[in-house]
């Protein structure tokens, strides 16, 4: 299989960034895109809502379906996953895509931001998962995404940012653990993670501004790498904690400069890619020395 047309993506954020992304890569193939995200009025930092995040999947091809959601709230994911349902005729596909992010180290992480990290990141990912299912266990080739990280335990990833790390790694033990408990029901669970920062307005709103961006790949090389794991069968790939450019790699992507938003600018690291993942060749050249925030 190498299109989703008629397929049926269930995706949390997908009101901007990677998550649009990855709705607007599989609209131009004819899916349907449950947009599942809060931003119904415009923030006065961030561009994009739910409605022109479903203009732009209409403009490409696709059928959206905009949803008012706050994925911290069983009662909100219900409903809208029943109205998914109700209006396409079930899931082929659900993305974990919403994501909270504060890189404060302990003393100065207060329990509001904690519990707003983990609330969304390993309990909203493990909620809306959860919902979902039942209705994957009856699709064809049901696929779970989760953007999160490989589980590498290396101290150097919690040390600066122990609340962080342990949201976003709640995330990728659901994969680890869904994968196995699912595998009977062919119900694919994998994690997408990117070997650089990538530009998106919440990231250069967050973590640095326009130095950060011009550093960084764009959020194409993510919504690629999704429509190549959605591609794939289910019940033979599963269970995989993957990094962007090395799964690309592995299935026939050359140009990796195409991602690039500034060629004449080194790219910035992303957290949590293992020293094992040894870039593709001629990308090590192009990496900057330190990671974000370093």
């Amino acid at each position: 299989m190498s299109s989703l047309k008629g397929k049926t993506l269930f995706i949390t954020g997908a009101s901007r960034g990677i998550g649009l992304a990855i709705a607007v890569r599989a609209a131009r193939d004819g899916a349907n895109i449950a947009i599942a995200a809060k931003t119904a009025e415009p923030h006065k930092h961030l561009p994009g809502t739910i409605y022109t995040a479903a203009e732009e999947i209409e403009k490409a091809g696709g059928k959206a379906l905009p949803l008012i959601v706050d994925i911290r709230f069983e009662d909100q994911v219900q409903a809208a996953v029943a109205k998914t349902v109700t209006t396409f005729g079930g899931i082929d596909i659900c993305v974990n895509n919403a994501s909270a992010i504060s890189l404060t180290g302990t003393e100065t992480t207060d329990m509001k931001r904690w519990d707003l990290m983990h609330s969304i990141n390993s309990r909203g990912t493990f909620l809306v998962s959860k919902t979902c299912i039942p209705h994957l266990k009856k699709a064809a080739n049901p696929h779970v995404l989760m953007l999160s990280p490989p589980l590498d335990m290396s101290p150097k990833w919690f040390g600066g940012h122990v609340a962080y790390t342990m949201a976003k790694y709640g995330m990728s033990m659901c994969v680890l653990g869904m994968a196995e408990e699912f595998k009977s029901d062919g119900v694919a669970f994998n994690a997408l993670w990117p070997r650089t920062a990538i530009a998106t307005a919440a990231v250069e709103f967050a973590l640095g501004g326009d130095a950060m961006v011009k550093g960084s790949r764009n959020v194409d090389i993510l919504a690629d790498a999704a429509h190549l794991i959605f591609t794939k069968p289910s019940r033979q790939f599963t269970g995989n904690f993957l990094i962007d450019d090395n799964f690309l790699f592995e299935h026939g992507v050359r140009d990796f400069e195409k991602y690039r938003v500034d060629p004449s600018r080194k790219l910035i690291p992303d957290f949590f890619v293992p020293d094992s993942a040894t870039p593709p060749p001629g990308v090590k050249e192009t990496l900057a020395a330190s990671m974000i925030g370093e």
